[in-house]
């Protein structure tokens, strides 16, 4: 069997533990490894790496973990192990991942990879040119809604695509009546790397660039709609960044996207993220996990009549697409498909660049903000 050396960096945080450490490592670890393509299994071997030696060494005995460690420097000079992986804060990540280069580790992160696109474009172009293999989480394509609507565009159903609508976010609780906030307060705070434009924009450039058409240009409204809130230690503090922004796009071939992400709504639609596509030929609404379709000859005729209640069950109206595959989680397939690229040279399109296409969306978003105007997506030069 051969062996795979991982060092798992910010793996106890809820996003790091629960879907890269616990769903997919460990998952490949519980399975018996990965088979290659040449029938031989490879072994993923973990070593989880952070500051607080106690947690670490908690997390450890929990799951069976066999190497911990605070040092971070001896984990990235031990040559058995060939992958540095974070999931640490995003101010942080960028430096990180330029250490682990320089120690000759093939590398892969989430995202934001940065706050600052400069600094993400420098991090992407010496990715390239160490010639190691790097690659950045983006994970809703891998969602099993997504793919359905991958799926149906790829056959066609849409005809041309008109238009994309997406609806995310959910009452993250303030804190201060009995019910304990569901994100951590540095989400919050700009000196931290909060901000919800910069946390979801990054998503949305690699969804709507692989799904419906590369992101041509921005117009975004960003808001702070909840001024204060309560910190982890119980302690009322100021919100100084977006929690909810307003963004439309263009896309080539002519679509246009508009998408509302927000940590201040109440959610009354399908899942905690969809996605409308109307096209010539039929429509499609997907969730995470779910998508439903509606072909032009399936379409109901409404006619517009406020004085009579609505006769139409309009949800009635739309068939969802069945699951035809089994689909793994997503961070797990995605995290396979990066293994696969470092020891089998599988092909991979999600590299560091896919990263700072990501920070420049985002970037740009805040300042079309700031500056209350439409500002073009230029292609970046790596």
């Amino acid at each position: 069997m051969a062996r795979l050396g991982i060092i798992l960096h910010g793996v106890t945080g809820r996003m790091g533990y629960n879907q890269h450490l616990v769903r997919s490592i460990l998952a490949f670890r519980d399975q018996g490894g990965i088979t290659l393509k040449s029938g031989e299994k490879l072994e993923i071997d973990p070593i989880i790496v952070g500051r607080n030696g106690a947690k670490m060494e908690e997390l450890a005995k929990k799951h069976n973990i066999k190497r911990w460690s605070t040092d971070l420097d001896a984990a990235l000079a031990n040559p058995d192990d060939t992958i540095f992986f974070d999931a640490g804060t995003t101010l942080m990540r960028a430096e990180l991942l330029s250490k682990a280069l320089d120690a000759g580790k093939h590398v892969y992160c989430e995202k934001p990879i940065s706050d600052d696109l400069q600094v993400a474009l420098d991090l992407a172009r010496k990715a390239r040119r160490s010639g190691l293999k790097h690659g950045v989480v983006q994970d809703k394509l891998f969602l099993p809604g997504l793919r359905k609507l991958a799926l149906l565009r790829d056959s066609g159903f849409f005809g041309k695509i008109l238009s994309v609508r997406g609806e995310f976010g959910y009452w993250v609780f303030e804190g201060d009546w009995g019910v304990p906030a569901q994100r951590p307060s540095w989400n919050y705070r700009k000196g931290d790397g909060g901000g919800i434009i910069l946390d979801m924009l990054c998503h949305w450039r690699y969804v709507l660039d692989n799904l419906f058409g590369e992101v041509k240009a921005v117009s975004c409204l960003g808001a702070t709609h909840i001024p204060r809130r309560i910190d982890e230690q119980g302690k009322s503090y100021n919100c100084d960044t977006d929690d909810a922004a307003y963004a439309t796009f263009e896309l080539e071939g002519g679509a246009i996207a508009q998408v509302n992400s927000s940590w201040a709504v109440r959610v009354r639609r399908d899942d905690l993220v969809t996605f409308q596509v109307d096209g010539t030929h039929g429509s499609a609404v997907a969730g995470l996990t779910k998508c439903w379709s509606q072909h032009r000859v399936n379409t109901p005729k409404p006619v517009w009549n406020p004085d009579q209640p609505q006769t139409i069950d309009f949800y009635k109206t739309w068939d969802e697409v069945p699951d035809t595959q089994a689909f793994d989680n997503g961070f797990k397939a995605q995290w396979e498909m990066f293994i696969r690229h470092v020891v089998e040279d599988a092909p991979w399109p999600y590299g560091l660049e896919a990263g700072a296409k990501g920070v420049q969306l985002a970037e740009l978003g805040l300042k079309s903000w700031a500056e209350r105007r439409w500002l073009d997506v230029p292609a970046l030069e790596f």
